[in-house]
């Protein structure tokens, strides 16, 4: 999709701190980071929302997954805790329509805070 902000990261024409990438999925730190450790994980190809992930997207869903983990892995998330999270929709707070998901680690993300 020619306006959308993570096809341009995919193609390189966004430039982005880029933390993996192979053949299906590109990591990268987001650039409005909620927590010390913030990476967005995102399918090459352009799903607008994971309401169109179908059956047939095991083998994707499994990549995004097993890179989250070897991040939260290499970030030092992986024995103190982290979160994912996919915002679907508008009123659940998907401002890109680009299917992502972030990891967030670092500090305690307990709520409420403090």
């Amino acid at each position: 999709m020619a306006d959308c902000i993570f096809c341009g990261i995919v193609d390189g024409t966004i430039p982005s701190e880029k933390l993996y990438e192979d053949e299906m999925v590109v990591a990268f730190r987001d650039i409005h980071a909620q927590a010390p450790v913030h990476v967005l994980v995102i399918p090459k190809e352009h799903i607008p929302s994971i309401q169109e992930v179908e059956e047939e997207s095991g083998e994707l869903l499994a990549r995004i997954f097993s890179t989250i983990n070897r991040l939260a892995k290499e970030h030092g998330l992986a024995d103190r805790g982290y979160r994912i999270v996919n915002n679907c929709g508008e009123e659940g707070g998907q401002t890109v329509h680009h299917v992502h998901f972030h990891l967030l680690g670092g500090r305690s993300l307990t709520w409420p805070p403090g």
